[in-house]
């Protein structure tokens, strides 16, 4: 499978990932130290305590790499996070709607057939 076809097949916006990365072995290199870089996991180990700190820090570093990647569904769902724990924002999602949207690696995972779909397709683990 090309990083074109893996973009199509996730429904990634390879357009911009072009556009910001150049070159298809530079995209295919992120997208890989991406699945390796255990952001996912840092994300959900901090929905679980509720760190509203590291909850702020982990999706601001999953949506910028994901922006720049064009992987847009996540970009939204870690913006979603990112927004609710920026430092003077008031809060709009419950405890427990921010345990499910960053619960076992994944944003949205547990809620959003879409965003789980993306990540089995991209090979991250569920």
């Amino acid at each position: 499978m090309t990083i074109q076809e893996l973009y199509n097949a996730i429904g990634g916006n390879y357009d911009q990932a072009v556009r910001v990365m150049k070159l298809d072995r530079l995209i295919d290199k992120f997208v890989r130290r991406l699945k390796d870089s255990k952001v996912d996991e840092k994300l959900a180990e901090a929905g679980e305590a509720m760190d509203a700190g590291m909850l702020f820090e982990s999706a601001h570093a999953m949506k910028g790499v994901c922006s720049n990647l064009g992987l847009d569904i996540l970009a939204k769902a870690a913006d979603e996070i990112t927004e609710e724990f920026r430092p003077g924002s008031a809060r709009r999602l419950t405890d427990d709607e921010v345990k499910d949207r960053t619960a076992s690696g994944g944003t949205r995972k547990g809620t959003d057939p879409e965003a789980r779909e993306l990540r089995r397709k991209a090979g991250i683990r569920q």
